[in-house]
């Protein structure tokens, strides 16, 4: 576990200098998807840990990404630094992913996410309905883009490279927690509750610590939206969001650290790539992800660690004859 992990830390670091330097040249379209694709990562980081890590199945996921969001717009319009926002959306998400947690120490599986579905169905409707706050369908417009220190981040391509920074950093956060004596409680929870209860961990305590993280992730993700498209309503964050989100951990690969950037990269990258193919793109995309489920159900990452451990028995196999 601790190879793939540094493996994983070392294709992080890579990545992250190909995608600070890659939209180098590119159009504005472009450079927004890619951040895009990392805000989306970010978010998938978050179920990730709640789900491939501690087990426990989440649907609300764009909730608190709305959560976050609108936090984010509503408090930098009224003059608040992005910092502050940011620090007060993870916060805000971290609170009620502790008492949304509550009910995953009755109910699990099918039952933990009717909960999460009812709590994203919620948020929702306010999102839509309280116009005084929301801006409901009219939305919000205008958010400010941060503005560090003298670091001017209106345009695509000083933003994107911000957002790289910030994504690095709650990803070496995240390596970190796995790497912890929480993540491997997650594990244990994931695979055993009854044999983690016998071996000291407090299941209540752990299962609402992941559900308070993921979601803290969650609003991260939504500080970082709102400022990247400076226009939020609704729409982006009904029920479809939060089960393409889910597919996006699962696609994937649950449970592997790198999983949500690859997961992302097939649900906001292939899409777009998809685009030559007219209308039919989404039938397409539909196909592509239904045959990657049929043939590698544990995820892209599943199924190249599956390849290399069988090669690195057939190399084993002739060394130890």
């Amino acid at each position: 576990m601790s190879n793939r992990i540094d493996w994983s830390l070392a294709m992080l670091f890579v990545g992250g200098a190909v995608v600070w330097l890659l939209p180098t040249g590119w159009g504005s379209y472009g450079t927004y998807v890619l951040s895009l694709w990392l805000v989306t990562s970010i978010a998938a980081m978050g179920l990730n840990l709640t789900l491939g890590y501690a087990g426990q199945v989440s649907l609300a996921q764009a909730a608190f990404l709305a959560i976050g969001a609108y936090m984010t717009g509503i408090l930098t319009k009224a003059g608040v630094p992005w910092w502050a926002a940011f620090a007060a959306s993870g916060l805000a998400c971290f609170v009620v992913g502790l008492v949304l947690g509550f009910p995953a120490l009755r109910v699990q599986h099918h039952h933990l996410a009717f909960v999460t579905l009812a709590f994203a169905t919620i948020v929702w409707l306010v999102a839509r309905n309280e116009q005084w706050l929301t801006g409901g369908t009219f939305g919000l417009s205008g958010i400010p883009r941060p503005c560090m220190w003298d670091l001017r981040l209106d345009r695509a391509l000083p933003f994107h490279r911000f957002v790289v920074v910030v994504t690095l950093a709650l990803a070496l956060a995240m390596w970190w927690i796995i790497r912890s004596p929480w993540g491997r409680a997650f594990q244990a929870l994931r695979e055993n509750p009854v044999r983690a209860a016998s071996l000291g961990v407090d299941i209540r305590a752990y299962t609402l610590l992941a559900f308070a993280i993921g979601s803290a992730y969650g609003g991260f993700a939504g500080a970082l939206y709102a400022p990247l498209v400076e226009f939020i309503d609704p729409a982006p964050f009904a029920l479809s969001a939060s089960l393409m989100l889910l597919l996006t951990v699962i696609v994937g690969g649950a449970g592997y650290f790198l999983g949500p950037f690859v997961g992302a990269l097939l649900s906001v990258a292939l899409p777009e790539w998809l685009r030559f193919t007219g209308s039919l793109y989404l039938i397409a995309f539909a196909t592509i992800v239904i045959l990657l489920l049929i043939v590698c159900p544990q995820g892209v990452l599943g199924l190249l660690d599956r390849l290399a451990r069988s090669l690195a028995r057939r190399s084993a196999s002739p060394a130890r004859a």
